[in-house]
């Protein structure tokens, strides 16, 4: 579907500004060939903001803290204590208001410390234009191009603002993010007619967002940031990717919470009534339980976790652009990838360049060089290495025109005079340039032969010789015409002269192999997505002793409808010959089969699976557009760097996890506890008050599970945020902590015949402590005694169950409501905790052999 055609942002009376002279876009803009001083450029910068077609401002820290109160449940809290304050009970309105500020400002300083260590990551690898200043060629973030800079761009750069085309070498533009259009644009300098008002038709201008598919140009810019055509329209534009794994289980995890969480107040509230208790304490007890229940630190556990592993994978050499990408690399149990440079040494070298009878021919290596030679597109390693194979005297021909190297055609063509002949000279994949010949070439024969059925079977045959030795094929071929032929197009690659092929090696990594099967053993599958042919990506593998269980052509994926290809792509491990439309279609496929699915790539044609995937990876050499699409920057080409970031990220997923394990067992077993005695009890079983202090209290005891170790077996298998493993958790655990807290119940009303400030203090302390502790049990799989704690956790959590047990003894504790418990119940707490920890190892220990029964693809 076309999108709509784009308006410029003018007047009535202002012309677009494409259409204006080059010397007077805005005064303010002539420059000359040596580009702005750096003065004028920092001047211009402060002039017209950073160049960010979203007008984004970090807002003051003051707004970003004062957001934070926008959550429901503090709201609640905070009409709760401004009622406590209208209705006389000061204590209440001081204590609410004050737990209500320390727990926002934990958050806000943790996850403002967390986003600024993550965003000087991402600056690290912002994307860079070239720009003329003071007659240097120098390298400048994109957000810094000012109005009035002088840009160069070549293919695979993405255009960094709008702005005049100046001098144009071939220059073909892909645009269809502004205009829909599928095929690239060519742009050149010069006037354009009066009436040209549309921006598809502003031949003569380049546009903030597009990519340059071939060639090279120097534009002047006129508009940066917002006032470009993308700026003004970025909102509609912007394509949405489809949800990770990660977004899906968080999401998924907020409605179990708040399902929960509905029910249990609505019963409190209920319950409360139906017994004539206070409106106003009932009210205060169950927004208390609601706020109790749920894991308000999860956003701040999750984003200091996060930032702490982009922090790690910065030092395995790897940049991360999206936090939350972080866990989908952990969770990731499929990664499609390129073969070259991953899987090979991207040295690409020209080993063979023979005539269609496989006999070596200096003609075909002469028509290859005059191709790569004077193409200006998007040089390939197979154009460096026909350049750097042997230097070849090009001064008796000229470059006429070009039509550049596309992913669809798979083939560039040039043409050439030389004074009494003007050629067109193609090059590209074989099976493509063979179907577009009608004759062949032999060697001591200058007539050019007919291309009949059996020697074409014959050169398809070479052709499939060369790929089972290894070799990656390009097939050469040309034509005459005549003298006045003067522009090349894609007509013009009909009825050629075939003249034979050029064969190139690239050697297969040595850490390859070994990182493959690392990746294997840890639970992720490698799958091949390439558009080389499936012989050479078979001998690659088979030198990488990677065993090929099925193989798919692009071909054979475009006579496929979606279903047909879930289906299939679970049963094939190379996906060859595929265009990008096919690569994101595998991609997308995966992704429907319930796959976490990361994807690594550097080209332009890989933008759209990078965007698609759940996980997208690109390495620093990559083009502009690949990097933009990307999720994490490798900073080297290799697979081992990519293993240490899965084994980071499962690192993140599981610190993450066990917050989320603590808050749906442990604590969901205090609240319903909390709301089970209120049916029997004659008073509250916990102040308002009381349960927000202890919901700080524990809180402050999880703030350092970032930090904490993750157990090796934690990090053999890929895992997501399954809803059924977190559900049966906590049906689990959540029953044995409201088993003790009905026994400490039945020791206070019963053994130390307690009253209700008594009850409520007992109860406090012992919630506390069950709560904090069970952290040690629930942190790891195993025998916790084995697996130890940050010592900054063990600290944190020891010193906030001292603290509750302490707090009843001071003139603090007296504001809460508390009073001194008699020694004889901290003997029985003791033995009742330690009766609770033994009786918690055993359940999980049950619950994870009973899991891993019942789920095979549990680790």
């Amino acid at each position: 579907m076309t999108k709509p055609r784009v308006k410029p942002k003018t007047t009535p009376e202002e012309p677009v500004w494409w259409l204006k002279s080059l010397a007077e876009p805005l005064v303010e803009l002539a420059t000359d060939t040596t580009g702005l001083s750096r003065v004028e450029a920092r001047s211009r910068l402060a002039k017209f903001g950073p160049n960010l077609f979203r007008d984004h401002q970090d807002r003051s820290l003051l707004l970003q803290f004062l957001s934070r109160f926008k959550n429901p449940l503090v709201l609640l809290l905070l009409v709760a204590s401004a009622i406590s304050a209208l209705t006389g009970e000061m204590t209440n309105f001081v204590i609410i208001t004050v737990m209500v500020l320390l727990s926002v400002t934990l958050d806000f300083v943790q996850e403002h410390r967390a986003g600024k260590a993550a965003e000087s990551l991402r600056k690290s690898v912002s994307l860079q234009a070239r720009v003329i200043r003071e007659g240097e060629s120098i390298n400048v973030p994109v957000t810094e191009v000012v109005p009035g800079d002088l840009a160069v761009l070549s293919a695979g750069d993405m255009v960094p603002a709008d702005g005049l085309v100046l001098e144009a070498h071939d220059l073909f533009v892909k645009q269809a993010l502004l205009t829909g259009e599928s095929y690239p644009v060519e742009k050149h300098p010069g006037a354009l007619a009066a009436d040209v008002t549309e921006l598809q038709d502003a031949t003569n201008a380049v546009f903030m967002g597009t990519t340059v598919i071939s060639g090279s140009a120097r534009m002047r810019v006129v508009k940066t940031g917002t006032g470009t055509a993308i700026g003004a329209i970025a909102n509609s534009l912007t394509r949405q990717p489809p949800p990770t794994a990660f977004e899906i289980g968080t999401h998924r995890f907020g409605l179990l919470i708040m399902r929960l969480t509905i029910l249990l107040v609505l019963f409190v509230l209920l319950v409360n009534a139906f017994m004539h208790k206070p409106w106003l304490d009932s009210f205060l007890f169950a927004v208390a339980l609601a706020v109790g229940l749920t894991p308000e630190l999860l956003p701040m556990v999750v984003s200091v976790t996060l930032s702490q592993g982009a922090m790690h994978m910065a030092k395995k050499r790897v940049i991360v652009k999206r936090l939350a990408a972080i866990t989908d690399l952990g969770s990731m149990d499929v990664l499609c990838t390129d073969k070259t440079g991953t899987l090979t040494e991207a040295k690409i070298r020209l080993e063979q360049h023979v005539d269609p009878q496989g006999k070596p021919s200096e003609r075909v290596l002469e028509l290859a060089y005059l191709n790569s030679f004077f193409e200006t597109g998007l040089k390939s390693p197979l154009d460096d290495a026909i350049l750097a194979h042997e230097n070849i005297d090009v001064s008796a021909w000229k470059k006429i025109d070009e039509v550049p190297f596309d992913f669809e055609r798979r083939r560039v063509s040039v043409l050439l005079d030389k004074g009494n002949s003007r050629l067109l000279v193609v090059k590209g994949a074989s099976e493509e340039i063979i179907g577009l010949c009608t004759c062949y070439e032999q060697q001591g024969n200058e007539a050019q032969i007919p291309l009949d059925k059996v020697s074409r079977e014959k050169i398809h045959g070479e052709h499939i010789a060369l790929e089972k030795e290894g070799f990656r094929v390009l097939g050469i071929a040309w034509r005459e015409v005549p003298l006045d032929h003067s522009d090349a197009v894609i007509g013009d690659e009909t009825e050629l002269v075939f003249a034979g092929f050029a064969g190139f090696l690239d050697p297969p990594k040595e850490s390859a192999g070994t990182a493959l099967a690392a990746l294997k053993d840890s639970g992720v599958t490698v799958k091949i997505v390439t558009g080389d042919s499936e012989l050479v990506t078979q001998h690659v593998c088979a030198q990488l002793n990677l065993a090929v269980i099925g193989v798919l052509t692009g071909k054979e994926i475009a006579q496929m409808d979606d279903p047909a290809l879930r289906i299939k792509v679970e049963t094939t491990n190379l996906f060859c010959r595929v265009n990008p439309s096919q690569k994101d279609r595998v991609i997308l496929a995966l992704k429907a089969r319930g796959h976490v699915v990361g994807y690594l790539g550097d080209g332009i044609n890989d933008a759209p699976s990078l965007h698609s995937a759940d996980v997208g990876l690109s390495v620093d050499s990559a083009v502009d557009v690949a990097k933009e699409a990307a999720d994490m920057i490798l900073l080297d080409q290799d697979l081992n760097v990519l293993l240490d970031g899965v084994l980071e990220g499962r690192r993140t997923f599981g610190n993450i996890m066990k917050y989320i394990m603590m808050g749906t067992s442990s604590n969901f077993g205090n609240m319903f506890s909390m709301a089970g005695a209120a049916l029997f009890l004659p008073f509250l079983p916990m102040l308002p008050t009381q349960i927000l202090l202890n919901n700080i209290l524990y809180d402050l005891s999880e703030v350092p599970i970032p930090l904490d170790k993750v157990d090796p077996e934690e990090l053999r298998r890929p895992r997501i945020m399954d809803m059924n493993f977190i559900r049966n958790f906590m049906l689990v655990i959540g029953p044995i902590s409201s088993a003790f807290d009905f026994l400490t119940f039945y020791v206070m009303l019963s053994v130390l015949k307690a009253n209700e400030t008594l009850f409520q203090t007992g109860w406090f302390v012992e919630s506390l402590s069950t709560q904090v502790l069970v952290i040690f049990i629930i942190r790891t799989r195993g025998n916790p005694f084995k697996s130890r704690a940050h010592p900054i956790l063990v600290a944190t959590s020891l010193s906030v169950m001292v603290t509750g047990a302490v707090l009843p003894f001071t003139s603090l504790g007296a504001y809460f409501g508390f009073v001194p418990p008699p020694a004889q119940f901290y003997a029985i707490l003791a033995a009742m905790v330690v009766i609770y920890l033994v009786m918690v190892e055993v359940a999980k220990r049950g619950f994870y052999r009973w899991y891993r029964k019942t789920n095979s693809n549990f680790g």
